[in-house]
């Protein structure tokens, strides 16, 4: 995985700052210019207090990445297996639980009494150096959402596992659920070597079993999936996941998908579900595996959606992997308690997550979030804040008792997208003209967007599906296109349209006479509103009228994935090189998903569907499959990549199918004060899921 240089140096010095700052505890430093970027922080961080790096008599040393206690480094970075670690601090791990585990799991329905925690461990269990100290047991995370399906994956990060997943550095992919993997010579089978003796959250056994039956008996389930996700298509066939034994996995591809360890290491999709828990299900409850699918799975491979609990269907929820499970949800929110079979331990032996609870609180309006979030009610949020409300943030930093810092966002520049196959003939007519859509990019004052909406935290940049700090394909010609403000430019192409304010109203009519007005629906999850407002004035300033209209993020959706959206406007995410190199789905028609809706819906389904159906591209976009096809099959950063990747590029910018607005923003990041081993968090980006990288389950509280 190939960062850009200078985001990655960048990454380095705000590692070693946000250390440094968190072990001295006094006032954090300046960040040192990104020339003079420190190695990684795992070697040059400054030691601990003196009681975090104690060793107990007869025990292992205390080694947190601020004080490795002079062990050295393993294969993985902040990480080691149970026998590699012990190897190298000469010593033997003793394993202690959560003093409160046995009262959090008689508030997971259904499972049995505990046994002891050695019991409860795989035989090797996967041991973390937390950043700064070994933490403390207790306490609620208090965390906020935008409502049940809006703003949630942010804490869903929090708790979240796969097979594997990016270390901090977003480079380095290393082991999580998997002890391990293999690939082949040509890229077509990956082998995932599982811990022995892993359980999921009731105590059942995790086998390889349950991959295989996640893929082969819902993936592939045609009354579950009518037709499999495209995500699981290799040249339009499905992997083969077989089960060679109990703790070997084997994935087979039609072709070469050097990208799929990717995959597995920041998506959201976890390929693997409880088989013993959905037989049970079937049997007591006379389910077929489909109905229980609908139940506990949701037909999606989005966790919590639809919840069992807030639907009414279960008095229980499907076990898991993750650090903490559901145990409690309503409209208002979610309650969430430590999974007393979690499969990670700190260097002295303690069973992780230290934090107890997990409270998730819906809150639709955005005053109300930064209320709670300025009133230090929050102790974690990174989703759906943005650089506009930094001052706000920062201003209540002491009264609520919290840190503000900015982050590096990759997948954060927003997009305006007109809807190529609108359902309106006239409006598809004039959305399909390149001389529209670059008269509206020249319409925008970038300049003047940066400096309002993003505070300066930011750079003119035009949209382009790969984003620029995580490849090396993407040129200056790219991000430059069309992105100088030029209204008189952008009139003269509408002129040449015959795009004429025919009755005198300073708004122009369509070339046959009839009313042009764009309806603008967004979410103020998607982009601060200021940027809408704006974008409303430059281009009514060119005589074109736009109506904006706030929806939920459920309504946004709702439109975008029936074809009922005139514009789609959100950030750019799934565009880094960590998505694109193994899910393509930004590189062609719908140029979209479910959750970041497209503006191609009929040119996406001509396609799918042989050209029964939809409507046929351009021959550009025609030229999109094939390049893509061939992209996938090479590992990221090669040359084969970088050249296929080049002309995709080209393809999307010269035919300015997603207008950009800026891009290198700086964007918020919050935690509370009490909120042990956070950070480093030097990039924020749904793309790498948000907190996953950065080792939630060993945060702690301090209360």
């Amino acid at each position: 995985m190939k960062i850009h240089r200078k985001l990655w140096l960048t990454i380095l010095a705000l590692i070693v700052v946000l250390l440094l700052a968190a072990c001295g505890g006094g006032a954090k430093e300046e960040a040192p210019a990104a020339e003079e970027a420190a190695p990684p922080a795992a070697e040059e961080a400054a030691p601990a207090k003196e009681e975090a790096a104690a060793m107990p008599e007869g025990g292992c040393p205390a080694v947190t990445v601020a004080d490795m206690q002079g062990v050295a480094p393993g294969q993985f970075p902040q990480q080691f297996e149970l026998s590699e670690f012990q190897e190298l601090a000469g010593c033997e791990l003793s394993f202690s639980e959560n003093p409160a585990i046995a009262d959090l799991n008689a508030r997971i329905a259904g499972n049995p009494d505990l046994p002891p925690v050695t019991e409860r461990l795989p035989e090797e269990p996967l041991v973390v150096a937390p950043y700064q100290a070994i933490g403390t047991y207790g306490g609620v995370l208090d965390g906020l959402s935008n409502a049940t399906e809006a703003g949630t994956s942010d804490l869903l990060s929090v708790r979240h596992v796969n097979l594997v997943r990016f270390a901090d550095d977003l480079q380095t992919i290393v082991p999580n659920v998997a002890k391990g993997w293999e690939w082949n010579d040509d890229f077509t089978e990956l082998t995932f070597f599982l811990r022995k003796g892993h359980k999921w959250s009731d105590g059942a056994p995790f086998t390889a079993e349950d991959v295989s039956f996640w893929f082969n008996d819902l993936i592939l389930n045609p009354d579950v999936y009518p037709d499999t996700p495209s995500v699981w298509l290799f040249d339009g066939e499905p992997m083969t996941v077989e089960a060679v034994d109990e703790t070997t996995v084997k994935m087979t591809f039609p072709t070469s998908a050097p990208g799929m360890l990717t995959r597995f290491a920041q998506i959201y999709v976890q390929p693997f579900q409880p088989k013993h828990f959905f037989e049970k299900v079937m049997a007591e409850e006379g389910l077929s595996l489909a109905e229980a699918a609908e139940l506990y799975y949701g037909n999606s491979d989005w966790k919590d959606v639809p919840s069992p609990l807030l639907s009414g269907a279960s008095d229980h929820v499907a076990p898991t992997l993750e650090s903490h499970i559901l145990v409690e949800e309503t409209t208002k929110g979610r309650r969430l308690v430590a999974n007393p079979y979690f499969h990670m331990v700190d260097t002295q032996g303690n069973q992780l997550p230290y934090i107890n609870e997990i409270n998730e609180l819906y809150v639709p309006d955005k005053e109300v979030r930064n209320l709670k979030i300025t009133n230090g009610e929050v102790d974690y949020k990174a989703q759906a804040i943005f650089v506009d409300d930094f001052p706000l943030y920062k201003e209540n930093e002491a009264k609520g008792n919290y840190t503000v810092d900015l982050a590096n966002g990759v997948g954060e520049l927003i997009f305006y997208g007109f809807n190529l196959t609108h359902k309106d003939e006239g409006l598809r007519e004039i959305f399909n003209d390149l001389r529209f859509r670059q008269a509206m990019s020249l319409a925008m004052n970038r300049e003047e967007i940066v400096e309002i909406v993003f505070l300066g935290q930011a750079e003119p940049m035009q949209a382009t599906p790969a984003d620029p700090n995580t490849v090396s394909f993407v040129t200056e010609e790219h991000l430059t296109s069309f992105i100088e403000y030029d209204p008189d430019r952008a009139n003269a192409l509408l002129d040449e349209m015959g795009l004429k304010d025919v009755d005198g109203d300073g708004f122009r009519e369509r070339p046959d006479g009839s009313n042009l007005t764009i309806l603008l629906q967004y979410s103020n999850q998607g982009a601060p509103v200021t940027m809408h407002e704006l974008v409303k004035s430059y281009w009514a300033d060119v005589g074109i009228r736009v109506e904006l209209k706030e929806v939920t993020s459920d309504e946004y959706r709702a439109k975008g994935n029936t074809n009922d959206l005139d514009i789609s406007v959100w950030k750019y995410d799934n565009s880094s090189g960590a998505v694109i190199v193994q899910n393509p789905f930004m590189l062609v028609p719908e140029f979209g998903d479910f959750w970041n809706p497209g503006i191609a819906d009929l040119w996406e389904e001509w396609h799918d569907t042989n050209g029964e159906s939809g409507i046929e591209p351009p021959d550009d976009v025609k030229r999109l499959y094939e390049l893509v096809d061939e992209f996938v099959k090479y590992p990221l950063g090669s040359e084969e990549s970088n050249r296929i990747g080049k002309e995709i590029v080209d393809i999307h910018v010269n035919n300015l199918w997603k207008i950009g607005t800026a891009g290198n923003i700086k964007t918020p990041v919050i935690h509370h004060n009490n909120l042990g081993n956070f950070g480093p968090f030097p990039v924020k980006a749904f793309d790498y899921y948000w907190a996953y990288p950065y080792r939630p389950n060993q945060w702690f509280l301090n209360e």
